[in-house]
């Protein structure tokens, strides 16, 4: 049974949670100082406490009830936060995307290790054994290569169905390899794993068919947007699995709850380059625009997206010296 002592000892601490959701109204985190809002989550957490501990009695369920509805709208109010604008989201592609980003960069870089590995694997073993690219392939596709015809000739005649087509496949492919870190990377990996293999092949099976320069000119001027995409979207999968099983000094629910933020930032953050890279897939790499003008325009999207990440490191340090006022 919860004593007298107990709940005289914790009240003013619900007191205190009651008052600051109570000066929220209208207004939502805006209202408090960043202080305040440490003070909020803190007692946020500590009521959720309490709360678990006043269910364990059941003479004290009016105590229980009313935590149970402050918590509610506490709740209501931190995970409610600003609502979302147009500056916001400037904000975020702007400085939160490249930043977390920079601070996830070593498992990105690990997933495109898996695909680079695993595409010379599958070249090298193309080129030793053909009969693979067609276990691989197909019969289908290998056929059309062996003909020397580019599969994606299909694409020119209904550019803006197939551009639909590619967007919304890529962003399967993305999703699929960020929600399979709760594998704890094991599906990743995998996902990683069979897109370097399928690249590394088809790769082998156009070369040794005479089409390597169609194949890179084609896939030069989206690639180098949606490949990193697809890289980022892994390391998003293996930002979940590091946070499930190396969870550090945190608990491991806290640290998957962190580490799941931050790959859905991630996430969120290939949308625009794979937007932009299933558009020029479905106009322009199928086009006969010439060779030289496609590795053009893939070498100015390149360093675009390079500028891009770097020009939001670099700014960084002054608006830490210079904090906007509050």
């Amino acid at each position: 049974m919860i004593s007298t002592r107990w709940i005289e000892k914790r009240k003013p601490y619900w007191s205190r949670l009651e008052e600051l959701v109570n000066r929220s109204k209208g207004r939502g985190v805006r209202a408090f100082e960043h202080s305040e809002l440490q003070e909020l989550g803190l007692l946020y957490r500590q009521a959720a406490s309490d709360l678990a501990t006043v269910r364990e009695d059941a003479t004290s369920r009016p105590l229980a009830v009313y935590l149970n509805q402050l918590l509610g709208r506490a709740h209501n109010l931190i995970y409610m936060g600003r609502r979302p604008g147009m500056s916001g989201l400037v904000r975020f592609y702007a400085r939160t995307f490249p930043q977390v980003f920079r601070e996830t960069f070593p498992l990105t870089a690990l997933a495109f290790a898996i695909t680079a590995i695993t595409a010379i694997a599958g070249c090298a073993v193309t080129l030793h054994d053909p009969a693979f690219a067609h276990r691989v392939l197909g019969p289908q596709m290998m056929e059309t290569i062996e003909q020397r015809k580019m599969w994606t000739e299909s694409i020119v005649t209904v550019k803006p169905v197939a551009a639909a087509g590619i967007l919304t496949n890529n962003l399967i492919v993305a999703f699929s390899m960020f929600a399979s870190g709760i594998t704890a990377g094991v599906w990743t990996i995998y996902l990683l794993t069979i897109n370097g293999l399928l690249l590394g092949v088809v790769g082998a099976a156009t070369a040794r068919a005479g089409m390597a320069a169609q194949l890179w000119s084609f896939v030069a001027a989206h690639g180098v947007l949606e490949l990193p995409a697809i890289f980022i979207a892994g390391g998003a999968g293996l930002e979940i699995a590091r946070g499930m099983l190396f969870p550090g000094l945190l608990p491991r629910r806290e640290s998957l709850a962190r580490a799941g933020g931050r790959g859905a930032q991630l996430l969120l953050g290939t949308v625009p380059m794979l937007l932009i890279a299933g558009s020029i897939e479905g106009f322009i790499s199928p086009s006969a625009i010439p060779a030289y003008l496609k590795y053009l325009l893939a070498s100015a999207l390149f360093l675009a997206l390079v500028a891009y990440l770097n020009r939001a490191r670099e700014s960084q340090p002054a608006q830490q010296e210079n904090p906007a006022p509050r």
